[in-house]
């Protein structure tokens, strides 16, 4: 679970430079796009983290912020494991910065009994295919330290932490991250996501 009395700081990362890759999965499991119904499993799947106060907090969510437009479900992917049941999600999004519009990689989720096995990374490899075969690059990511194991795997994806640069309502607070990363990652992996940091202006 994460560990929430890790400070909230808003944590910006952007990918600018990504090639196609293949989303590998171990066996039996497989990535599909939005079908109806798949809503409610994802209310769940961020119920269970607390992200949500209750499924129908988590389902109006998803249903009045992806829902609107069925030419975008193509977007919307969910993991199912060997049982076809719905174990993870990722969504390739359009988010405001300024008065454009840019990609936004949204809520990237494994369920807990599931990780630890490449799924997360397969997941997000899918999602950043979509943005690379339509052109849509950077993409856009909002974290905050107490999410540090995703954080590390956005910055093996190629997704770098950004000094001053931001999206949508989020102000950057990028000093204030690191020195709670400082904390909570080791120092090889601190230093990495230091020496990968961009300073580019908003």
């Amino acid at each position: 679970m994460l560990d929430r009395t890790i400070p909230f700081y808003n944590t910006i990362m952007k990918c600018s430079d990504y090639s196609l890759r293949h989303a590998e999965l171990p066996d039996g499991f497989s990535i599909v796009s939005y079908q109806r119904g798949y809503e409610k499993e994802w209310a769940k799947l961020e119920y269970a983290i607390g992200d949500f106060d209750s499924l129908e907090a988590a389902e109006q969510y998803f249903a009045e912020t992806y829902l609107q437009n069925p030419k975008l479900f193509s977007n919307i992917l969910f993991l199912l494991n060997k049982e076809q049941e719905i174990v993870g999600s990722c969504i390739a999004w359009q988010d405001k910065r300024g008065e454009n519009s840019v990609s936004s990689l949204h809520w990237l989720i494994v369920q807990e009994q599931y990780q630890r096995m490449g799924l997360g990374r397969a997941l997000g490899t899918a999602v950043m295919n979509i943005y690379a075969e339509h052109g849509k690059l950077p993409v856009y990511i909002h974290k905050q330290p107490w999410s540090w194991k995703a954080i590390l795997l956005y910055a093996s994806l190629g997704f770098r932490l950004q000094k001053t640069d931001t999206f949508s309502h989020y102000e950057n607070e990028y000093g204030k991250s690191m020195d709670e990363l400082e904390k909570i990652v080791s120092k090889e992996q601190y230093e990495l996501l230091l020496r990968s940091s961009e300073d580019s202006t908003p």
